[in-house]
């Protein structure tokens, strides 16, 4: 099973691009997007209502019938961190094995994660390599080639309060549910 976690503040394209390369790869048998509750990742302290998220995911990833949404962190709240998540999955469901996805810039902060080395014990981490990036890793990890798409969610949100087109970065449900709901304006944040 892959593990996507994430703040998915919002989903975007590349993301879908990534975990589904990633997973295709690796021959599994589902995804499972994993969206935070509240991210300990100083960068993502203006992350919406995680409802918002967790809906905002499920509007990605429903045609695609590899992807489902796993909403532990959600459902237990508070910070997210991902060793004792895993922990819970590893216990709830022993007959996985577990593959964590992230793109392989996110590897070289694997080091400042909580109970790291415990979590590289429930997991196998697997990086999306992108033209040019580099296999860096002070933990052991799967590296799979994947679509060289650059797509970031603050420039996202950036569009948005400058009422810019999102449109072709993130799917097109998604566009209409951030506008229905304002998001990303200010108004709800």
């Amino acid at each position: 099973m892959g593990i996507f976690g994430g703040t998915f503040n919002p989903p975007h394209i590349g993301q879908l691009i990534l975990a589904e390369s990633v997973g295709k790869q690796l021959g599994l048998e589902k995804v499972y997007w994993m969206p935070n509750a509240i991210p300990v990742d100083a960068t993502h302290t203006s992350a919406i209502e995680p409802s918002y998220r967790a809906q905002m995911v499920r509007l990605a990833i429903m045609d695609n019938p590899l992807f489902d949404i796993d909403l532990t962190e959600i459902r237990n709240g508070g910070e997210s961190h991902t060793f004792f998540t895993m922990q819970e999955l590893v216990k709830q469901h022993p007959e996985n094995e577990y593959y964590f996805i992230m793109g392989a810039e996110k590897m070289k902060f694997l080091p400042q994660w909580d109970h790291i080395e415990e979590l590289s014990q429930l997991v196998t981490f697997v990086a999306g390599l992108r033209a040019g990036q580099k296999r860096e890793s002070a933990y052991p990890a799967l590296w799979f080639d994947v679509p060289d798409v650059h797509i970031s969610a603050s420039d996202i949100r950036t569009r948005i309060r400058l009422n810019q087109s999102i449109n072709y970065l993130v799917p097109d449900r998604e566009v209409a549910f951030i506008e229905e709901y304002h998001l990303y304006r200010g108004l709800y944040e």
